[in-house]
């Protein structure tokens, strides 16, 4: 299996489970615009924001974010170009 690379779009475990996020009643304001970030990424070369990455780590850092929202917004923080030292 090849290893994926940042240019790569979301792949279908980590879309499922972003649309299993924005479906969900109790997710998050921050955990749904994670989702949204991601799904946008499955068939495309965009890249996550400065907006929907920081709701991203948001989700990530909260303990009451089910796994399926921690799940999108790690694929949506993988999205995000990285920093140059």
């Amino acid at each position: 299996m090849p290893k994926r690379t940042r240019s790569e779009s979301t792949g279908k475990r980590a879309a499922s489970a972003a649309s299993k996020t924005l479906r969900s009643r109790t997710a998050s304001k921050a955990a749904k615009s994670a989702a949204g970030s991601a799904l946008t990424q499955v068939r495309s070369k965009e890249v996550t924001s400065k907006k929907a990455a920081s709701a991203a780590s948001k989700t990530l850092r909260n303990p009451r974010a089910s796994k399926a929202a921690k799940s999108a917004a790690g694929s949506a923080l993988t999205q995000r170009p990285g920093r140059r030292g």
